[in-house]
């Protein structure tokens, strides 16, 4: 007789993915093609959280990393009695080392006997045999995560082992009435392979990265009806959160990576240099840029306080300017040029960082008998500039030039070597960069 019975649905953790795609189902085979590597981390470490959180049992499966490096990456979530871990790879890439066995020894019992290394991983049938001799353990629905077919796949030697173990496990798991998570690598399989097991599971999702932004793509959702199925949506990750473009929080966070890059490249800051200077990594840096992570509120103060700007300015909204005429002068930020240290000078950005006009204007300042050694701008193009106050002599072509008060000054492909105040009164100068 044919099962005519809604499907039961468990939460992901996320209810904006539960709700792109229609729910996740006890029996889903869930596969995330992951362009970089590390974008579908977020989504199974929420998965298995909200697992344990049930608790519910959850097996985690790790070819690629020794289980002191697994454990730290787990977090509290090792600490779950709930959480049984697969090491296999002790006994593949670790060679059974005793640098990996002693750390296993060293362990506290109560996680030692949650830590099962599998003796020979590197044959598939012996792995499938220690899984399923693990999953008949619990009597509760297992939910599963298998952190890199492309790991399993470095460790089998090929593809076709791959597939193999995918097809029939699939299946097996389903009928076990389990969810399972499977990580794997887009870049580093074939279209071939990637089609076969899009074809075996219930759910297929695609993580990429596009312009510099985060996107999802539901591929497949066997049962159900996903919104906006093949069509990526664009999400960012806030604090452990995501957030899909299109909700509110979205709106003010669009923008963040992208104003913090301006704003550094405005100071002649390499990522390394803030990286530093907050005490992150410059990858750290490069995924907030990138929109693909989010600072927490003191790294936000912080860098604001780095960048010489107010950090509500990060977190506003994006201001359209296409049919604006009057700009706040609030919206100036202080520049840091080439050259131009805080002993010779200051400058102040005109133009706000979304304007989408044919310049930028900025405000140039020179101390009383300071110099500026070369241009302070490297800009293939035309600019020009007022003299608003004081005298400045500029040398272009190997002559000097006097410009004063109300003068204008014209660059085509010239590129001053110096500038200079000889006055004894502070020279200003409203510069225009012409895109």
């Amino acid at each position: 007789m044919p099962f005519k019975g809604k499907k039961k649905t468990i939460p992901s953790g996320f209810t904006q993915l539960d709700e792109l795609l229609g729910g996740v189902f006890i029996g889903d085979n869930v596969i995330w093609y992951d362009e970089s590597g590390s974008l579908a981390q977020i989504f199974w470490r929420r998965f298995a959280k909200t697992t344990l959180d049930l608790g519910k049992p959850l097996i985690y499966v790790c070819f690629d990393r020794s289980p002191k490096n697994l454990l730290e990456r787990l977090g509290s979530l090792a600490e779950n009695e709930n959480l049984v871990v697969l090491d296999c790879f002790t006994n593949s890439k670790g060679k059974g080392l005793d640098t990996f066995l002693d750390f296993t020894k060293q362990m506290p019992p109560k996680v030692k006997e949650r830590i099962i290394r599998v003796e020979n991983p590197a044959d598939p049938d012996k792995f499938s045999e220690e899984l399923y001799k693990v999953q008949g353990r619990f009597d509760d629905e297992v939910r599963l995560v298998f952190e890199s077919l492309t790991g399993m796949q470095e460790v089998w030697g090929g593809e076709e082992q791959i597939l193999h173990f995918y097809s029939h496990s699939c299946p097996r798991l389903y009928d076990l009435s389990t969810v399972a998570y499977w990580v794997m690598e887009k870049g580093a399989h074939s279209r071939k392979l990637r089609a076969q097991i899009n074809q075996i599971a219930q759910v297929a999702i695609e993580l990429s990265i596009r312009r510099g932004t985060s996107t999802l793509t539901v591929l497949k959702a066997d049962g159900r009806e996903p919104a906006g199925i093949y069509q990526p949506i664009r999400y960012v990750t806030r604090g452990g959160e995501v957030v899909f473009a299109g909700e509110k929080q979205a709106l003010e966070g669009e923008n963040l990576g992208q104003r913090i890059r301006q704003i550094r490249l405005a100071r002649d800051m390499t990522q390394g240099e803030l990286a530093k200077s907050l005490g992150v990594t410059a990858s750290t840096i490069s995924q907030v840029e990138n929109n693909m992570n989010f600072p927490s509120v003191p790294i936000l103060v912080k860098m604001g306080e780095i960048l010489g700007v107010d950090p509500g300015y990060f977190l506003s909204r994006a201001r359209t300017s296409a049919n604006k005429v009057v700009f706040s002068g609030k919206e100036a930020v202080p520049l840091r040029l080439p050259g131009l240290g805080a002993e010779s000078g200051k400058a102040l950005l005109i133009t706000p960082m979304e304007f989408a006009g044919q310049a930028e204007v900025m405000l140039v300042e020179i101390n009383p008998g300071k110099s500026i050694e070369g241009h302070f701008l490297a800009h293939k193009g035309h600019e020009m500039g007022l003299v608003m106050e004081g005298h400045l002599l500029v040398e272009v072509n190997g002559s000097q030039e006097d410009a004063f008060e109300g003068d204008i000054i014209y660059l085509a492909d010239e590129l001053p070597t110096r500038w200079r105040n000889p006055g004894q009164s502070p020279a200003r100068l409203m510069w225009a960069k012409l895109k």
